[in-house]
């Protein structure tokens, strides 16, 4: 009996393999035929796609912003119990003019060019030509630079 049940089941597998081949061929022959009557239709749909593709990548490359922003923090000591003491041998080794000190405090106050030049009473080359000289002296590039490293050495409260 088990002998039996054996030879209905394998007789069934084998018949449903054959048939799942017989159903593989047909649908492969099928897609050769449509392959061959629509090749320039699967042609252009593959050509399409890829373009497609192309275009998708190309505007996520386009819409990335080019410039990093990077936040630095930065501990900042300051003392509000003593008072401002200006530290003159600083400001003798960087050779810095009165002057050049006030415009330095100003900018450090928030003015821009133009105010600095209407509250000192010079014309605005006059600004940026201390400006210049300071950034070079401090050996800054920028106005927070040169800030930063001014009332590090105590040149400005």
């Amino acid at each position: 009996m088990a002998f039996s049940i054996r030879v209905k089941y394998k007789q069934i597998i084998v018949y449903g393999v054959a048939l799942a081949l017989l159903l593989f061929l047909l649908q492969w022959l099928e897609l050769r035929f449509v392959i061959f009557d629509h090749a320039f239709e699967v042609y252009a749909g593959a050509i399409a796609l890829i373009f497609t593709a192309l275009g998708i990548w190309l505007a996520q490359k386009l819409i990335k912003p080019k410039v990093k922003t990077v936040v630095v923090e930065k501990q900042i000591f300051v003392d509000n119990n003593a008072g401002f003491i200006l530290n003159q041998d600083a400001v003798d080794q960087l050779r810095i003019s009165k002057r050049e000190l006030e415009v330095l405090q100003l900018m450090a106050d928030g003015l821009s060019n133009q105010e600095i030049a209407g509250r000192l009473f010079v014309s605005l080359n006059t600004i940026k030509t201390h400006s210049a000289n300071l950034f070079e002296k401090l050996e800054a590039e920028r106005r927070t630079q040169a800030i930063e490293k001014a009332k590090r050495l105590r040149l400005i409260s």
